[in-house]
């Protein structure tokens, strides 16, 4: 069992993690921005550490701050909550090699998870329900067009690689023809 955690997040997320420790027996240790100095999760913690100014970037996204922040304050483990760097494999290999415990999934599964393809690979092979697609990544209009008449009708087209949530007709050619929602003939 650990005698003291860092919670790299805020708010709710923190507070909960918080509240879950003292019913543990867990000292907390909360991480604040400029913009979080008076929060809820920052005065519900035992100890709190300022690491930066406000944008996540600066701070709750500052890996090596939050890392810093856990050892000098003895603590046995970090907490990412959800978002910011829970899903960060490079966290949660830097806090291992920092002789730290990441409470969440092992760096490996984080980044097979990462990869919407391969996640979707996991899953099927784990015996999990799986929407029907197309298991690789598609190039272009045509291969798109190709997949989905395959699929059936209607179909969700997601960037596999980032990119952002966009209309499939805004990657794909405005205008060239009939998009992904469209209904075949």
């Amino acid at each position: 069992m650990f005698k003291k955690i860092l919670i790299a997040n805020r708010g709710e997320i923190a507070r909960r993690v918080i509240a879950t420790c003292k019913k543990m027996g867990i000292q907390s240790v909360a991480v604040f921005s400029d913009a979080d100095v008076r929060s809820l999760h920052v005065r519900d913690a035992d100890d709190a550490v300022h690491i930066g100014p406000s944008p996540a970037q600066e701070s709750y996204l500052a890996k090596e701050k939050i890392i810093d922040a856990a050892l000098q304050h003895e603590c046995q483990a970090i907490h990412p909550g959800y978002g910011f760097l829970s899903e960060n494999a490079e966290f949660a290999d830097r806090v291992t090699e920092a002789g730290l415990v990441f409470i969440g999934p092992p760096a490996p599964v984080i980044a097979s998870m990462g990869d919407k393809t391969t996640a979707k690979r996991v899953a099927a092979t784990a015996g999990l329900s799986v929407v029907p697609g197309h298991p690789e990544p598609v190039a272009g209009i045509e291969a798109a067009q190709t997949a989905a008449n395959a699929i059936r009708y209607p179909i969700l087209l997601k960037p596999a690689a980032g990119g952002g949530e966009r209309d499939a007709r805004d990657n794909l050619g405005k205008g060239s023809g009939p998009g992904l929602s469209d209904q075949p003939e």
